[in-house]
Parts: C-alpha cells; structure tokens; sequence
C-alpha cells in the first residue's frame, strides 16, 4: 500500500518531522519534596515551625531581583490579573513591535497555585514533619527570544520548592536552524508553509542536542532565579509535556480540502480503541483504567480528531488549510516504553523494556517513538483513502454464505435493520468495552432472539468475533474496513448523488 505522501506526492511540497510544543520542568533536588526540604532545613539549623521566615528572605530575592532585571531592560514587570488575559497575544504585540531580535521581551507577574509545604505535628508519635499542601503565590514570566530556541519563557514562583517551568517550540528551533544554513523557508506561527530543502531540514532536525538545551536551562536558570546559588544540587530538568509533529505540506488548500475532509469522516468511525492502542506503541492491558477514546473538535482554524489514551493522545487536524498535521503528544512520557539500561538497587545494570524516563535526555528516544506512532498513524489514513480492498471485502459480504445445509443472506448496508445494525456496531462504548446481545436489543429495539440470529449472521460473515468465555464479541478488523467503506460510500456518494438535482431530458420537437 502507498502512503498519502506518495499517492499524492505531485500535490504536496515535502514533509517535515520536528518537536512542536515543549514543556520543561525545574526541580530544586535540596527542598524539592518534604523530606528533601526537612533535611535542608535541619542542616541551616531551622525548625520545622520556622519554615515561612526561612522562606520569606528568598521570596523577597526572586521578587528585587526580577525587579532591577526588568530595570536594566527598559520594561516594567506587567501584573496579570484577568483571568481571560492571553499573555500569548501580548508577547505578539510586543515582537511585532520591537522584532525579533534575542533578548529579554517582556516580563509578567500572575498569581498562581503552587506546590508548599506546611509543619505538622503528630501526636501520636511524636515527631514533627512537613506535609505538603497547594498554595498560591506570585509567578513571574521572563519572555525572551534565545538565538536557538527562539521565542521561549521561563517561570518562577517566588516560594519553595521554586519548580521552574521553561517553554519552547521546536519549530522556531528549526527555523533559526535553517536560517544559518542559508535555506529558505515560509513559517507561519508554528507552521512551514514551504522549506527549499525538505531533506536537509529533516536531517538538522534529527540533530537537536540535548546536551546543548541543558547548558542553555542551566544558564537561564542561574540567570534569572538567584536563590539557586543557596542550594548545592543545582536543577533537575525533567519533560513534563512535549509535541511532536509530521507536517505534510501541500501547495494550495483545492488539494488538500477534499482529502482532508474524507479522512476526518471516516477516521472518527474508524478509530478503535486498539486501533489508538497501536499508534502510539502500547499494548491495551484488560487492567488499563485511564481515559481512552476519540473525540471531535472544531476549532477556529478548523477541525481537528483527536484519540486519547491516558497522558498521550495522538491528533489529526489542517493548519492554515495548507499543512496536514499528525501529531502525538503527552504529558507524562513514562507511559511509553523502551529498551534502555535499568539500574537495580543492589547497584548491577541490564538490558531491557522499561518506562521511558522523564529526563530532558529522553528527548532524542521520544523523537524516535513519536515519531513511529505519527508514521503508524500515516499508514491507517493512507488506507482509509484507498477504500478498494474494502470495496471488495464489501461485495464478499453482502453475498449470501452457506453454513450447514443452510443459506444465509448477505448484509444491506444501506437500508433497514442491517443498516441499523452496523452503525450500532461502531459506537464507542462497544468499541472500548465489547458488544452483547442485551447492547444491541437496547439500540435496535429487537427481541433477544432476533438480535442473536443477528449477531449469528455477522459471525458467519467474519465482521465480529466471540471472546472466549464471555457473551461480548469484538468487531474485527474486516468488520472495521467493510463498515467505514460503507458507511463513507453512503454518506459522501450515494446521498449526495441522489441529493443533486435531476436533469430533466429535453424531448425533441415532432
């Protein structure tokens, strides 16, 4: 089977793969948890029950210090308080503004919920310890524009722990990138209209260096958090969401419109929970209890189907009605799995399958495994848009089958009770949970009898199967292809072809 890109490969410019959206948290290891800042503090000599003053000669040093920053830049610290207020739409301003040369471009104050800890003491045993509790405190948002990384932010609070946050987006990295290569390009907000060298935009993106992204969190830090030098640790820098997309850029949006619109209709009836199981890499344990399922959305910009599969997701959706934007996402990267070097406690090292961890050097295995998952993705759309193998499973099984000296009819997907019948089959609680006798008479209306025989006839055909055991039965992956086909060629040929109106024949004068 071909893929889109190369079915259509006279429409489209070329395909970028890169990180999107980048989320960075910073951990003070010294006071990070409660244990961790009890022992600081019992090192200092502090009680317990001294915490706040402890605390309080720091927070007045971030707040000093981000004042004379703001100074010595020109720029006065902007206080948020609306709870509408997009600071995304004033940092725009501001660029637009001043350019987009590096440098510091402007600096907020919001007040937000934190992590703190509070002193407890506990009567039955008698020892005192911190317990940790959300607070709130002011934030301050350092907007600057890194020669690299380009457009970025980082947030401190101004109370202990202090967990940093740093954003990036990888596709002004890349256009910095391209720029010192000497490659033109066209970058609208967070997307490539057109790069003169697809390939060797994807090889230098294939290069991104973590070791130099630490070096540059590290140098920011000690930059614009001054209570870093109190703690001998230093920062911690963990992935705490992260993007990464496969933009396919077509030259106009008459080419990718149409295509678009079909994969959106049938990807929504398509997709099953195995199926989003097998995009993003990992296995669908009977146990998994997170949030699992595909959803719909209209956005301003456009439409977008997203699949869900606890912390990750991996969506679908057009930018600017030029690109088609495949992208997986996820806000706790330990759900994947891979194979790396698993350190044990009694100090030996082995080879073997385990939860990707949450380290900033994480970021090249996270590019692999995404970056499989958008291609996993890629290959379902490009046989949704090549329905002729369905066709044929279609005509297979809408012809009668003999079984046991008895004929049984083949299935009408577009009219009466088998049309019923095959739309009850993709709803999405059946496709997470099973399908039962009981299920379809509740959608059909049918008596138990009925439905069994019903259910008898799609066996026989092979659009569901029985799981062992149980009464629930699972539509299988003949059944997935036949019904999107019929359900696609009903919606987008059938019904509006005999919608059109009908051209009269003109009779010629006797």
């Amino acid at each position: 089977m071909s893929l889109l890109t190369e079915r259509y490969a006279d429409k489209i410019r070329g395909t970028i793969t890169c990180f999107d959206r980048v989320v960075i948290g910073g951990t003070l290891p010294d006071v990070c948890h409660a244990a961790a800042l009890g022992r600081t503090l019992r090192r200092e000599g502090v009680r317990l029950f001294d915490f706040p003053k402890w605390a309080e000669p720091l927070r007045n040093a971030i707040r000093d210090h981000a004042a004379q920053i703001a100074a010595d830049h020109g720029l006065e610290i902007e206080f948020v308080g609306m709870k509408n207020f997009r600071m995304a739409d004033r940092i725009r301003e501001i660029v637009a503004e001043r350019g987009a040369h590096p440098g510091l471009v402007h600096v907020f104050s919001v007040m937000e919920g934190c992590l703190s800890f509070r002193p407890w003491h506990d009567k039955a045993t008698g020892f005192t310890r911190l317990r940790p509790r959300r607070s709130q405190c002011i934030h301050y948002y350092f907007y600057f524009i890194d020669e690299d990384l380009g457009l970025c932010h980082l947030r401190i609070p101004t109370w202990a722990p202090f967990a940093l946050q740093v954003y990036f987006n990888g596709h002004n990295w890349l256009a910095n990138q391209l720029r010192r290569k000497g490659i033109g390009f066209r970058l609208v907000d967070n997307a490539f209209m057109g790069i003169d060298d697809f390939d060797e935009a994807q090889r230098l993106t294939n290069d991104f260096s973590c070791e130099r992204l630490h070096r540059k969190l590290d140098r920011w830090a000690r930059q614009y958090c001054p209570v870093l030098r109190k703690f001998s640790a230093g920062v911690h820098w963990t992935i705490r969401q992260v993007e990464y997309a496969t933009d396919i850029v077509w030259k106009s949006r008459e080419a990718l419109a149409p295509l678009y619109d079909a994969l959106l209709r049938t990807s929504i009836v398509a997709v099953k929970a195995l199926d989003v199981a097998t995009f993003l890499g990992r296995p669908l344990n009977p146990l998994f209890e997170g949030e699992l399922g595909s959803d719909f959305h209209t956005r301003i910009e456009g439409t977008r189907v997203k699949h869900r599969m606890g912390p990750s997701s991996i969506k679908m959706y057009d930018k600017f009605g030029c690109v088609l934007r495949i992208e997986t996402t996820s806000n706790d990267v330990r759900s994947f799995r891979h194979r790396r070097k698993v350190e044990h406690r009694d100090g030996t090292t082995s080879m073997k399958v385990a939860p990707m961890r949450k380290t900033i050097h994480s970021l090249g295995v996270v590019a692999e495994l995404f970056g499989a998952a958008n291609r996993r993705y890629l290959q379902f759309l490009s046989a949704l848009d090549d329905p002729t193998a369905g066709i044929r499973d279609m005509e297979r099984v809408a012809r009668p089958v003999r079984r046991n000296d008895r004929n049984h009819r083949g299935l009408n997907f577009f009219h009466g009770d088998d049309l019923d019948l095959i739309i009850a089959l993709v709803r999405g609680e059946h496709t997470i949970t099973g399908l039962r006798n009981r299920d379809i008479k509740a959608c059909l209306g049918k008596t138990s009898a009925q439905v069994s025989r019903m259910l008898n006839r799609l066996r026989l055909h092979g659009l569901i199967k029985k799981v062992g055991r149980t009464y629930k039965y699972y539509v299988t992956k003949l059944g997935l292809k036949v019904v999107a086909t019929a359900l696609r060629l009903r919606h987008e040929v059938l019904i509006p072809a005999m919608a059109a109106p009908q051209v009269q024949p003109v009779q010629a004068n006797s």
